[in-house]
């Protein structure tokens, strides 16, 4: 029978060692901590958005530089096939108005109990508390039990799905990079993604208005054309949330370019300044500047109160239409990669083929947030884990040859 050998038990490489369980190969993963899919058991905590269903176009072009590169993956495991593979496991899934995908229970605890049983009746075995340290001079990877006694464990093929380095109490940590590092092989350094941003707040503001959202709302980059909409957070230290996350990117770039940024933030974006101009001019004799706004354009106290701060704290005298519509919001900074969702940075696409077998370690692959991409919440994330993972495995299996022919290779029906 061939091994493989699974390292990281986060989405990707569960997904990975189902595949290549199911085609009879005897697989074994390792997982630093005391439990298996910590990080996805918390996305649970807020329901496990898990996937999308917009368009195939629109979809793809949330990985931004990484599209072209992933669309054979989900080709191979997509949205659809993901949403069969939750049915499969008793969870069926719903959408929800915005178009992202749920578990129907809206938490992950059942999902991934199910998944559990399934992977042992498979005959996959977890080694937890098992730290990945490198590689011995052999080529088998050396692992450090919480005993501190160090093995090593070769195998056919290998799969690693370390993850990347936000939320390291769940244990991505990042600290995988040195080891590839040192093999020669390109990594992209890892950085915070879909995080919160810095802004010096006023103390007033900060105090008044911390833990307050901005509810519908469009955010862009000045300069740049990335745009985000839904609801923000104003935090005390900055600004959090879906739209923020959105253009996280860009602003990384506009930091990395001036070291500041400007984010402009549109308090009514579904009107045209020309209709905003119709409704200000309604103002009466009495009103004062916030019940006027109020009154007009229908401005909550927290976005009335970010008008004021952007202007040294009074209303602009003149433009207000304009200013409704692109209030400037001086980032200085992203929040730590601790406190990210997940991050970019990774393993280059140029060390890589198509099946996601390192070329300068062949029989070794990779799935996962350990590769260089990114994308929003909103689903994207778990679904390219998903779909990494099935295709690293796959490529595993191709390179294992007929003996592990079974129907692991059949597609993503058979995952």
């Amino acid at each position: 029978m061939s091994t493989a050998t699974v390292v990281g038990g986060g989405p990707a490489g569960l997904i990975a060692a189902e595949v290549l369980a199911r085609a009879g190969v005897d697989v074994t993963v390792h997982d630093r901590m005391p439990s298996v899919g910590r990080k996805f058991l918390l996305a649970g905590h807020g329901g496990l958005n898990i996937t999308h269903t917009e368009g195939r176009d629109a979809f793809l072009a949330r990985y931004g530089a990484s599209a072209d590169r992933l669309r054979p993956m989900l080709d191979v495991f997509g949205p659809e096939d993901l949403r069969a593979w939750c049915a499969g496991l008793g969870e069926p899934t719903v959408v929800g108005t915005s178009g992202r995908v749920f578990p129907l229970s809206f938490r992950a605890t059942p999902l991934m109990r199910a998944w559990l049983a399934r992977l042992t009746d498979l005959g996959v075995r977890i080694e937890k508390r098992q730290r990945w340290d490198g590689w011995s001079s052999d080529g088998a990877s050396r692992f450090t039990g919480a005993d501190g006694r160090t093995v090593e464990v070769g195998g056919d093929v290998t799969v690693f799905a370390l993850g990347g380095a936000s939320w390291p109490r769940l244990g991505a940590d990042g600290g995988w990079t040195g080891p590839f590092t040192d093999r020669g092989i390109a990594v992209t350094p890892l950085r915070a993604a879909n995080v919160g941003v810095r802004v010096g707040w006023t103390e007033v503001f900060a105090q008044r208005f911390a833990g307050t959202p901005l509810k519908n709302v469009a955010l862009t980059v000045r300069g740049r054309p990335a745009r985000g909409r839904g609801d923000a957070m104003l935090t005390r230290t900055g600004l959090e949330g879906g739209p923020v996350y959105a253009v996280g990117a860009a602003v990384r770039e506009a930091l990395d370019a001036d070291g500041r940024c400007v984010v402009e933030i549109d308090l009514r974006p579904d009107l045209t300044v020309a209709q905003l101009d119709e409704r200000l001019g309604r103002r009466r004799p009495k009103d004062s500047g916030s019940s006027w706004l109020r009154r007009t354009v229908g401005l909550d106290p927290a976005a009335i109160g970010l008008l004021r701060e952007a202007d040294a704290g009074t209303l602009p005298s003149s433009g207000m239409a304009e200013r409704i519509k692109a209030v400037p919001v001086v980032v200085t900074a992203t929040m730590p990669i601790e406190r990210a969702i997940s991050t970019a940075g990774g393993i280059a696409w140029s060390q890589v083929d198509g099946s996601l077998m390192l070329s300068a370690l062949p029989g070794t692959f990779v799935a996962g947030e350990m590769l260089d991409w990114e994308a929003p919440t909103g689903g994207y994330l778990l679904q390219a884990s998903f779909s990494t993972g099935v295709v690293a495995a796959h490529g595993a299996l191709a390179r294992l040859g007929p003996a592990a022919s079974g129907d692991g290779l059949g597609g993503p029906a058979t995952v």
